[in-house]
């Protein structure tokens, strides 16, 4: 069955996919910019950070040499190997290149990820809140999305008792993220493994969302490859790396499954980015690892400024994130309506921020997503802006 929109023949799953809400605030936010006002940017998950430049040097290099043919659709062998040898230096774990496929961003990863994995109607369950392109390109296959609500008692995470209250005879896998977007919480490692062998045990498939380890600040997240060579990890060269415009990411996958992805990423996108593939080998030097860490310790003085700060003005943050750059705080002593109390928030303040709305369906109106993504002394301004609201007051 599909839907008619301008007399167009639309599918009918595009009933089914939402837009970003924050886009919407972003282009008023763009708006008031060309009129001249100042507008502080909290509401999108990207590093204000250039690409290392490392990176860059390597891009450019290997854009200049010319050799900027198809790569094979798993990706350039020498960087499949690159990411190998960080896991082993990392996390000191033994990953064979094989299971490394390199992908158009995480969501080339994701897409794959679904792709494999799902029938009609098969059910995947996440959490909720939780980062809305997961569900959608779990219906986009054609599958079927459960949001499991989370709250501050399991620090928004999925837990081993609630998979199996919601498990039902269509539920073929899990899909967890730690760090996770909105809330910036972790898994625990013993809490991590409970839900690997539950899942394994019913007979269902383990994707788990990676794309923010490096941005930990205190300790290190360890990868879900240390419990089982079954799962699925998806990463990214987009947050900790800072390369969101060459759109690069990877998906670590069992051994048994290179054959049948390797078939869908030739006939999906063919092959990642060549440039982009070259660039991501400098991502491991010790040069650029010395930048990244430098942004990451940027990333926890933003985080342990604005924490505080905004606890102050009133929001509820339950739970501190021990990683990415978000505080998912909740709203609900100022407004029932996140959209409107961030457009208001936007028109009155010249402070961007994200509603709830786009990160499921549990108490959305009731929270806001802070990104801390810009400077601090633009995190102090946004701060400032907003005690002169003097909110709920």
């Amino acid at each position: 069955m599909s839907i008619a929109l301008n007399n167009s023949r639309v599918a009918h799953r595009m009933g089914d996919i939402q837009p970003f809400y924050v886009m919407d605030i972003l282009a008023r936010a763009r708006e008031l910019e060309a009129q001249g006002k100042s507008i502080v940017h909290m509401e999108i998950g990207e590093p204000d950070f250039l690409t290392p430049q490392p990176i860059i040097n390597a891009g450019v290099k290997a854009i200049a040499t010319g050799s900027m043919f198809y790569t094979p659709a798993l990706g350039l062998p020498a960087l499949r190997s690159a990411i190998a040898g960080f896991y082993r230096d990392r996390y000191n774990l033994d990953l064979s290149p094989s299971r490394i496929i390199i992908t158009p961003g995480s969501s080339g990863a994701l897409l794959l990820t679904m792709g494999v994995l799902l029938n009609p109607g098969d059910q995947v369950l996440m959490a909720d809140p939780g980062y809305p392109c997961n569900r959608h390109f779990v219906r986009f296959t054609e599958g079927q999305a459960v949001g499991v609500p989370v709250d501050a008692s399991t620090g928004y995470q999925l837990t081993p008792e609630l998979i199996d209250q919601h498990w039902t005879p269509q539920t073929v896998a899990v899909m967890l993220a730690s760090p996770s977007n909105p809330t910036g919480t972790l898994i625990p490692p013993e809490t991590l493994r409970a839900i690997a062998e539950l899942v394994k045990s019913r007979g269902g498939k383990l994707i788990v969302d990676e794309i923010y380890h490096g941005l930990v600040y205190e300790g290190e997240a360890a990868t879900a490859l240390a419990i089982s060579d079954e799962l699925f990890v998806i990463n990214s060269f987009s947050k900790y790396f800072g390369m969101t415009g060459w759109r690069l990411g990877w998906l670590v996958a069992p051994d048994d499954y290179e054959p049948v992805i390797d078939k869908l990423a030739q006939n999906i996108f063919l092959a990642p980015s060549t440039p982009a593939q070259y660039a991501a080998l400098a991502a491991f030097t010790p040069e650029t690892r010395e930048i990244l860490e430098d942004r990451r310790q940027q990333f926890k003085a933003r985080r342990d400024y604005l924490l505080p700060a905004l606890r102050e003005l009133g929001f509820d943050i339950p739970v501190t994130p021990q990683g990415a750059f978000y505080l998912y705080a909740g709203c609900n002593k100022f407004t029932d309506d996140s959209f409107t109390f961030a457009r208001d928030l936007l028109e009155n303040a010249g402070v961007a921020i994200t509603p709830g709305l786009d990160f499921g369906s549990h108490l959305p109106s009731r929270h806001v997503r802070f990104a801390y993504t810009t400077s601090l002394d633009n995190l102090k301004i946004g701060v400032n802006r907003l005690k002169q609201l003097n909110l709920g007051r």
